[in-house]
């Protein structure tokens, strides 16, 4: 059997064990999706906030904020 095969079985096996553990209820498709949207943002925000500070011309450096400006107000309709 390829390793490929096998780690599928893995992998869905996990899956299987998540669908039958009790106490948390899975999202809903809509929120998971939502959630999946937020983190991506979060990221990008992460990786713009870095580069903002290592940026040393101001026209550089108002894109940026430009952009982290746009990203938090993405965040906030999410919320």
């Amino acid at each position: 059997m390829a390793r490929g095969f096998e780690s599928k079985s893995v992998e869905q096996q996990q899956a299987e064990m998540m669908d039958r553990r009790p106490g948390r209820p899975r999202p809903a498709p809509e929120q998971q999706e939502r959630d999946r949207q937020r983190q991506g943002l979060l990221l990008s925000r992460t990786r713009l906030a870095k580069q903002l500070e290592a940026a040393t011309h101001p026209r550089h450096r108002q894109v940026l904020a430009d952009g982290l400006a746009e990203l938090d107000r993405q965040l906030a309709s999410l919320q």
